[in-house]
């Protein structure tokens, strides 16, 4: 997958130092190379190395707004997506915003081509300065002096609300001319501001609404809070948007340096301090809301380099077309639509799930598992009856040994027509490990770039490093640590086809290990959603649906009458009653929810809350009223509480979290139990 020029070790000087850390784990990371390179020599295709076109700023600016979900300020399309998306952002990401369509607009004028909407009808003309209680005042991102308001969203001279949410009562000041800076084309003199009112959203954390970043920062740094916080250990904050945090308080930057070793205890120990919100993972959340995830993650880690002065650039290479069946070499997309036929709910492809398996059978404990590469011979029969006969269930797995297993489950990887995760990051993070050598910021930059990934990508990457840490537990026996399995995996996981000198091999390579490095350590809190992203998208919800609301089609003015006029009919006044939404809202007394479990026997519920109800609780008292029936008992085992709707899709509740003050973030959802889906 490397090009044949970069498949040898690079011969140049290191420091004695240096050496002596990484010697041994970069031989196995040149010997994995060596292994890559026979492999494609014994008759394994081999893509060609792809050669980087010339760069197009306006094209590289156009995919990233169409990939972030902004695809309608280059189309022209009106959408409520977009504009709610845009009523949600930070003023770091609306800086961030803005610096690209500007960068695309320049390009498309350069090109003698009017761009679809003029930056003046997205960004305003309003030049109005900060006023003097925003502190903080930043520069703009492009170096320029110029400064333009985005569309909807906090200016990027004022402070944030941690929780991004509607309430205006934590910003500075600003004018009504100032909110309306963003004009609808389509609608004359209506901004998207106008027709979302002000809806105070509580935080997605534990602070109360109303304060600021600087309010957030204080608390975060007062000595009060470090009394529970083990020395040995460093918490970690969801509740801020990295990127504030970055911008707000440069001078408070109390990061310790930390050296890359190679010791696996060398990282720094982190901890998540949950709030009463409770942590959610992304597959407690829909698919729906999972892409409004994904869109501000993308602009969120955006505006994580643009704060550290780093261009997140992606090169445009060409795209290797994925096989359309068999095993090897077929998107992960198209295993997985093959699979769901067999299995509806699966989220990793089911020959890598046979693959976790027999090693896991016999090999966890074979001494450097990873490091063998099995029998040639075996290795291509197998491959070959993969492709043949799995999608017909008729691969015989019992014969397959578990070294054959684990060479073809890195070659299952390798073959993948894009890598797992996004190499062309890898050049922006070198730079970040230059200039910020605190684990902590790395670990940020690379929660947003999971974030970012595709759902399933996501999810197999999450089922392998839940995999490897398997192996790595039984470390004294297979001499897998977590080093080696890094260095044996990242030419892997992080493969790239264009051409590299040796020097840049070397520090891919460096830096793609660090990666995988940094996933197996912190495993369980890399697939967490940081609640200011959740916070986000309830916002991105309210607001689409009060945009809905504001722009009626005549077939809901039509029905609307009709419903009047039934209304007001004595035959039907009888006939017509209230929805069971609007019954119950209106019978439910404040602080009460129904909880509806349409698996158990005891099938409703209603429940009094109060500050300290958890969903734990509300399960227990399920199960109790179920203990009678032994098949009630077994289902409760995989049940949690759900909140349906509202300003969410769906979001499974983590069972610490405090109830009532999630009924207080949403109001009009529905509370139902169900069994959480497995990965």
């Amino acid at each position: 997958m490397l090009s044949n020029e970069s498949l040898h070790s690079p011969a140049f000087s290191r420091s004695t130092s240096q050496a002596s850390v990484d010697s041994m784990s970069m031989e196995d990371f040149w010997r994995e190379i060596e292994s890559i390179r026979e492999s494609s020599m014994g008759g394994q295709e081999e893509q060609p190395p792809a050669e980087v076109k010339p760069v197009d700023e306006g094209e590289l600016e156009a995919e990233w707004l169409q990939d972030v979900g902004l695809s309608t300020l280059v189309s022209g399309d009106e959408e409520e997506d977009g504009k709610a998306l845009l009523s949600t952002l930070t003023r770091t990401q609306a800086a961030a915003v803005k610096k690209r369509y500007n960068t695309y607009t320049q390009t498309m004028r350069k090109k003698n081509k009017q761009p679809v909407r003029d930056v003046r009808d997205i960004f305003g003309v309003n030049e109005t300065p900060p006023d003097d209680s925003c502190d903080n005042h930043t520069t703009p991102l492009d170096g320029t002096e110029e400064e333009k308001e985005l569309p909807g969203v906090v200016k990027t001279s004022d402070p944030v609300p941690h929780d991004a949410s509607l309430n205006d009562t934590t910003l500075c000041d600003r004018t009504q001319d100032e909110e309306r800076s963003f004009l609808d084309p389509s609608r004359g003199s209506m901004s998207t501001l106008d027709a979302i009112p002000n809806i105070p959203v509580h935080s997605n954390g534990s602070a109360e609404p109303g304060q600021s970043v600087q309010d957030v920062l204080s608390v975060l740094d007062d000595d009060d809070l470090e009394k529970n916080i083990p020395a040995e250990a460093e918490e970690l904050s969801f509740e801020v948007s990295y990127s504030e945090l970055i911008t707000e308080a440069p001078k408070r930057n109390k990061f310790k340096k930390s050296e890359i070793k190679k010791e696996d205890y060398a990282l720094t120990n982190f901890f998540v301090q949950k709030t009463r919100l409770g942590l959610t993972e992304a597959r407690d959340l829909s698919a729906e809301d999972l892409k409004k995830v994904r869109h501000l993650s993308l602009i969120e880690l955006t505006a994580f380099f643009d704060a550290f002065g780093i261009q997140l650039k992606r090169n445009k290479t060409e795209k290797v077309k994925g096989r359309d069946n068999g095993i090897f070499g077929v998107p992960l997309t198209v295993l997985l639509e093959n699979d769901r036929k067999k299995d509806p709910g699966v989220k990793v492809p089911l020959v890598l799930q046979k693959f976790f398996e027999k090693v896991e059978e016999s090999g966890l404990e074979s001494e450097g598992i990873f490091r063998l590469s099995g029998c040639t011979a075996k290795v291509k029969q197998y491959r070959e009856e993969l492709d043949a006969k799995f999608n017909a269930d008729k691969f015989k797995w019992d014969k397959m040994c578990h070294r054959e297993a684990a060479v073809m489950l890195k070659a299952f990887f390798r073959e993948l027509p894009t890598s797992l995760f996004p190499v062309e990051y890898i050049p922006a993070f070198i730079t970040l490990m230059e200039r910020e050598p605190h684990v902590k910021v790395q670990f940020q930059a690379l929660h947003l770039m999971v974030m970012a990934l595709p759902d399933a990508n996501r999810d197999t990457a999450q089922a392998l490093m839940t995999f490897f840490n398997k192996v790595i537990a039984n470390e004294s026996k297979n001499r897998m640590s977590m080093w080696n399995i890094s260095t044996v995996m990242a030419p892997n996981l992080f493969f790239s086809r264009s051409r590299h000198s040796d020097c840049e091999e070397l520090q891919l390579a460096n830096t793609a290990t660090h990666i995988i490095r940094l996933m197996l350590k912190y495993q369980k809190m890399l697939w967490k959603v940081p609640s200011f992203l959740i916070a986000q998208v309830r916002r991105m919800n309210e607001a689409t649906m009060l945009l809905k609301k504001q722009q009626p089609s005549m077939r809901k003015l039509l029905r609307r009458r009709t419903l009047e006029r039934e209304v007001t009919s004595p035959k039907t006044s009888k006939v017509l009653q209230k929805s069971p939404s609007s019954r119950r809202m209106s019978d439910v007394p404040e602080g009460v929810i129904r909880v509806h479990a349409p698996l158990l026997s005891k099938v409703s519920m209603a429940i009094q809350l109060n500050s300290q109800t958890k969903a734990k609780d509300i399960l227990a008292k399920f199960q109790y009223e179920n203990s009678h029936g032994s098949s009630d008992c077994i289902k409760m085992q995989s049940q949690r509480l759900y909140e349906i709707g509202g300003n969410i899709g769906q979001h499974c509740l983590d069972p610490d979290a405090y109830v009532l003050d999630v009924y207080r973030v949403n109001p009009h959802a529905e509370w139902v139990i169900k069994p959480q889906p497995s990965l």
